[in-house]
């Protein structure tokens, strides 16, 4: 389980981003974290994953208190994150990835499991380097199948809509569905769009850095989308994605 209490995060320039926020997140749960812009979700997402420091606060995995782990030792713990805009390696072919982020070799088989789970034929990509070639919902696939090789605890993705086309985000809805079944941890999704707030079990709303609401997707959802609420607009709706 993954628990954050009371954290605390200025930006440089002075501005407190997060103010007090605690929220948790059960064993073999799907929690969507959405707010305003600017309200501190992609702030929170970094400091799970030990990319930034907060001031002050707590954060624990399992009970296990990892607050004064930087990001390669949280990834050790079993921290994964997914950046907005996945990282190109030139020279570095999909198999090699793969293989890194599992920490040694792979079984073939396995390899084509990974590639299967998120879309795509491993025959076609295993040996494809991971630059520029792939499009935005290739290398966010990618990405995700090198998170399933590392097979961590918490899984965080910060806006994993960001640059991809409609066929792809498709996609990418049906692959979280499907990690959804067969989670060994929890995951965590910053997002604004409607339809991966729908697949979540659980709803965190940020705004203004502090935690706004948090509850079963069903009922969380039902209030954003009311209009009722102050932070209603941070749900988008757009066209290309319904």
């Amino acid at each position: 389980m993954l628990k954050l209490e009371h954290i605390v995060w200025d930006a440089p320039d002075g501005r407190r981003i997060l103010d007090d926020l605690s929220f948790e997140v059960p064993d073999g749960k799907l929690a969507v974290i959405t707010g305003p812009n600017g309200g501190g979700k992609t702030t929170a997402a970094k400091i799970i994953a030990g990319l930034e420091t907060p001031l002050s606060g707590r954060i624990f995995l399992d009970g296990e208190d990892i607050t004064g782990l930087d990001a390669t030792e949280r990834a050790k713990a079993g921290v994964s994150f997914g950046f907005q805009q996945p990282v190109r390696f030139k020279g570095i072919t999909v198999r090699r990835l793969l293989e890194i982020s599992a920490g040694g070799k792979i079984p073939e088989g396995k390899l084509c499991d990974y590639l299967a789970k998120v879309g795509l034929c491993a025959r076609e990509y295993l040996d494809r380097e991971v630059n520029a070639t792939l499009s935005g919902g290739e290398i966010k696939r990618i990405e995700i199948a090198s998170v399933l090789a590392r097979g961590t605890r918490i899984t965080v993705f910060d806006e994993p809509e960001a640059g991809i086309d409609l066929w792809s985000f498709t996609n990418l809805i049906r692959v979280f569905e499907d990690l959804r079944k067969d989670l060994c941890g929890s995951m965590v999704v910053i997002s604004h769009q409607e339809r991966i707030l729908r697949i979540a079990d659980e709803i965190i709303v940020i705004a203004d850095g502090k935690l706004r609401e948090r509850g079963p997707a069903e009922q969380t959802l039902g209030t954003l989308l009311s209009g009722t609420d102050v932070v209603a607009g941070c749900v988008k709706q757009e066209e290309m994605f319904r």
